[in-house]
């Protein structure tokens, strides 16, 4: 059964040839990736692109899958690569301040309530007034979950170093989040 396969089990099998298995890959961690691509640039449009992009990139450069981490750092590493490539094909027209209107896909919650909604959006505009840098961090951290090493693997970055963002972008959504909120505490 395919449920008990491990990504890299998968990923090995797709570089042997069997480059179906890759429709594996994409069902578990399509909307993972969207997501990320989504807080980063607050486009569903782009980010659908983005993350189609990124396992194009995969299946075109399977050959290169090395087992030494995990396939989910290997594929946010060609993710960042993507986004970096969009950003420089796109600099002029992509304003980094922009405010999110965008909610990222997750199945709907009828008994949400309104203040949620409010703390949420707060969150998401203070999450895109920090610098990129600082609001990838903290979106491979925070959002998707991943260990410090991993981070590192996928930034080219010290493991301290991750961290030491990490804390300082933590910080700054704090600051900026209170600002929005009318005031420091």
């Amino acid at each position: 059964m395919v449920v008990n396969v491990t990504d890299e089990e998968i990923m090995n099998k797709a570089k042997e040839g069997k480059v179906q298995m890759l429709a594996i890959l994409f069902e578990r961690h399509h909307v993972r990736l969207f997501n990320y691509f989504l807080r980063l640039t607050g486009d569903r449009g782009i980010s659908e692109d983005l993350t189609q992009d990124v396992f194009f990139r995969i299946l075109k450069y399977k050959k290169t899958y090395r087992q030494e981490s995990k396939f989910t750092t290997w594929m946010f590493q060609i993710g960042r690569n993507v986004h970096i490539d969009y950003i420089r094909k796109y600099k002029k027209e992509m304003p980094l301040d922009e405010v999110w209107e965008q909610e990222p896909a997750k199945a709907p919650q009828p008994d949400q309530k309104t203040e949620t909604d409010q703390e949420n959006a707060i969150i998401r505009k203070a999450l895109s007034q920090l610098p990129p840098s600082k609001k990838e961090v903290l979106l491979l951290s925070r959002f998707q979950g991943m260990k410090y090493q991993d981070i590192s693997r996928v930034l080219g970055c010290s493991l301290s170093a991750v961290k030491v963002q990490d804390h300082r972008a933590i910080k700054d959504l704090r600051k900026n989040y209170l600002q929005l909120r009318g005031g420091a505490r």
